[in-house]
């Protein structure tokens, strides 16, 4: 069962752990000592085709050697159903490897013993998405207690939960990360601004096309203005628009045909959550940093 001590020791660390470094240190670190385990370890695989197995671990680490040997061979013949363990049941090693069956027993031989694993549980849990995690405790010597089974039980569902906020993070991150890079690709950026038309906010694409002359640029005051007069005139009258609520469809401006800039500006759409909640239009834009001349010698070569 899980007492008052555990709900103030385990439970928040396994709802912070994905925000630690290393992940889930703390929670692991209190269920080793909670538990009388000499380890106690997380595996899984973090959403993405190009992930590799990340395993995290408290307590007695794997024996250099034993790792090796794991690593380099034994990992093919390592017995323990991972994907077939039911989610959220608890497991002992004595479920899960059969003396009498002579793979489980050269492993035993070759991995556990070296490692001095003599009592595990384990836990499969699988959050929404589909990543899958291993929760377990291991020792040497005497067996984990029911008592010991039953916290695993009933700090499972916590830990789904924690895995689940994880997982969504990393796609949110490998989300952000490709719509960063086409953005990049495409010298796409955006810039918000305040009703004067002083620069609140810009994406790192959007710093860049005015650092190389897109044909706008900041005064000193942080107004953002166009090099060309008469295409300043046009930028103040349609964020004019925008703000005022003139003009309730985007405005589309060509800052400069060479190198080539447009933009287009949008009113911005409340958000007190926004780091820049003060922000009345947002402006897309899009171009190069690059001359005709360049890009015709480019094309050239």
């Amino acid at each position: 069962m899980i007492t008052i001590q555990d709900e103030t020791d385990l439970l928040p660390a396994i709802h912070d752990g994905p925000f630690e470094q290393p992940m889930w240190q703390t929670f692991l670190e209190r269920l080793r000592q909670r538990t009388r385990a000499d380890s106690a370890s997380i595996s899984f695989r973090p959403p993405g085709p190009q992930s590799s197995t990340i395993h995290l671990l408290a307590g007695r680490p794997t024996h250099p050697d034993v790792a090796r040997l794991y690593q380099t061979e034994a990992w093919r013949r390592d017995p323990l159903p991972y994907f077939e363990l039911r989610e959220e049941r608890v497991y002992a090693l004595s479920e899960l490897i059969q003396p009498r069956d002579p793979d489980h027993a050269r492993f035993r031989r070759e991995i556990l013993a070296p490692n001095g694993v003599d009592a595990m549980r384990i836990v499969r849990l699988t959050e929404p998405g589909g990543v899958s995690a291993w929760l377990d405790v291991i020792r040497s010597g005497a067996d984990f207690t029911p008592a010991d089974s039953a916290l695993l039980s009933r700090i499972a569902p916590h830990f789904r939960q924690s895995l689940r906020a994880y997982a969504e993070i990393e796609r949110q991150k490998t989300g952000a990360r490709m719509a960063a890079e086409v953005m990049a690709r495409l010298n796409f950026g955006w810039i918000r601004l305040d009703a004067r038309g002083t620069v609140l906010e810009e994406s790192a694409e959007a710093a860049n096309l005015l650092q190389h002359g897109a044909g706008l640029r900041r005064t000193r005051s942080g107004q953002l203005i166009a090099s060309d007069p008469q295409v300043d005139r046009k930028l103040s009258a349609a964020l004019r628009g925008v703000v005022e609520g003139k003009s309730a469809q985007p405005r589309a401006l060509n800052i400069s045909h060479d190198p080539w800039v447009d933009l287009l500006l949008v009113p911005a759409a409340p958000d007190p959550a926004s780091p820049t909640p003060g922000a009345a239009a947002v402006a897309y834009i899009q171009g190069d940093n690059r001359s005709l001349a360049d890009r015709h010698e480019q094309l050239a070569e």
